[in-house]
């Protein structure tokens, strides 16, 4: 075969080879940028939930997770990060997730104290119906904000439930099945670490304190 035979072989090829390294590149600075618009997302909810008063330490370089299964009630693998002043641990913040909303998995972030008082808690990710179960996002309403403070004696257990239940977390008009989820949730991961403290605080049972 001639060069003049060959020429369109070679520009194709290179035309192949300079996209294949154009899309590549693409590639690695979107991922880049995904994954520092996620960073930024994670700092600006970790500082909603965890005072600066409550840390000296960089928590999202001490991670923790936990085995899908670990909690009962709860969907998937437990994720978070570590909080401590002056080394000891002061926080958790943990992303847990709920199969039992209306459309499906709500993701929540739980600021948690290792006296089982909740620091606050954040959706996440759901994909509730707009304008009925998406109240829970705190984008759309102010009833997220209502978990801060709580701990599982406060309310007691029982009372861990939407009013329609019996409990003293309001429910929305029309749509109860979200926030009973998130309240649920909330509850398990409480009643957890209520019987597995040495878990989180990373002690063997006998040093936990009652």
């Amino acid at each position: 075969m001639s060069n003049l035979q060959w020429r369109p072989v070679f520009l194709l090829g290179a035309f192949a080879l300079a996209g294949s390294l154009l899309l590549a590149l693409t590639w690695q600075l979107t991922a880049e940028r995904i994954a520092e618009q996620e960073r930024q997302a994670t700092l600006r909810q970790l500082a909603e939930l965890l005072p600066q008063s409550l840390y000296d330490n960089d928590p999202l370089l001490e991670t923790l997770e936990l085995p899908a299964g670990t909690i009962p009630g709860l969907s998937g693998p437990v994720t978070g990060w570590v909080a401590r002043k002056q080394g000891a641990i002061s926080a958790w913040l943990l992303n847990i997730t709920t199969a039992e909303g209306y459309n499906g998995n709500i993701r929540l972030l739980v600021g948690l104290k290792p006296d089982g008082q909740l620091l606050g808690v954040r959706v996440t990710a759901h994909t509730e119906t707009p304008g009925l179960g998406d109240g829970i996002d705190l984008r759309r309403g102010d009833w997220i904000l209502g978990f801060a403070g709580k701990a599982l004696g406060q309310p007691p257990a029982e009372r861990w439930a939407v009013k329609k239940d019996g409990g003293v977390f309001d429910q929305f008009t029309g749509a109860t099945i979200t926030p009973r989820a998130v309240v649920k949730a909330v509850r398990d991961l409480l009643q957890w670490y209520a019987s597995h403290p040495q878990v989180l605080q990373h002690l063997p049972e006998e040093e936990v304190s009652p």
